[in-house]
């Protein structure tokens, strides 16, 4: 230990009346927050194919994401939505890009970023499908001289939280763990 450390902490005793707090560890114990692992993707749920098509729209819905109805098939089990811009700003752009995507470089300045779902139910037998989310993720780029769309690969959250959103929906129960508050 060199001389200067050791005469701040004699210094500091001299201060203070309780004991060194070097010593006491921090217990973050109950209500420290809890992560989940990814649910898989795709998801196995239990219900018809048409109300689990009707459910994943009003998933969207409630997470106010459009369906394109141009794009999508849903006969065929395939939801198709519009872009949904989730970031505008530079500052909250580049943040909510490095969440929602994996992003190479960082000499762009992002000024906005929006994602599209591609969500697919195929059906197993009668009450079982798996449903599978692909987000496009995109991020407006700006070099000074023009800006443009990017495409850009997705971290795998935006397909996270809507599986989430929809088990809860089709399930009741939400995936996310709850929080220990200590009681």
């Amino acid at each position: 230990m060199d001389t200067q450390t050791q005469k701040i902490k004699d210094e500091g005793n001299k201060v203070t009346s309780r004991p060194n707090d070097v010593s006491h560890p921090f217990d973050w114990g109950k209500g420290k927050t809890k992560v989940r692992d990814r649910l898989p993707n795709p998801y196995k749920l239990n219900a018809r194919r048409d109300v689990l098509i009707e459910t994943i729209v009003d998933a969207l819905r409630e997470k106010k994401i459009i369906v394109d109805e141009a794009s999508s098939r849903p006969k065929d089990g395939i939801i198709i939505t519009q872009p949904f811009v989730f970031a505008k700003g530079s500052v909250v752009t580049q943040n909510e890009l490095n969440r929602y995507a994996i992003l190479d470089t960082s000499d762009s300045a992002w000024m906005r970023a929006q994602y599209t779902l591609t969500i697919e139910v195929q059906s197993i037998n009668g009450i079982q499908n798996n449903v599978s989310v692909n987000a496009k993720v995109e991020g407006r780029a700006s070099n000074g001289l023009m800006s443009e769309w990017v495409t850009v690969k997705s971290s795998g959250v935006a397909e996270d939280e809507f599986l989430s959103k929809l088990v809860e929906l089709v399930t009741g129960n939400s995936p996310e763990p709850t929080q220990d508050t200590g009681h």
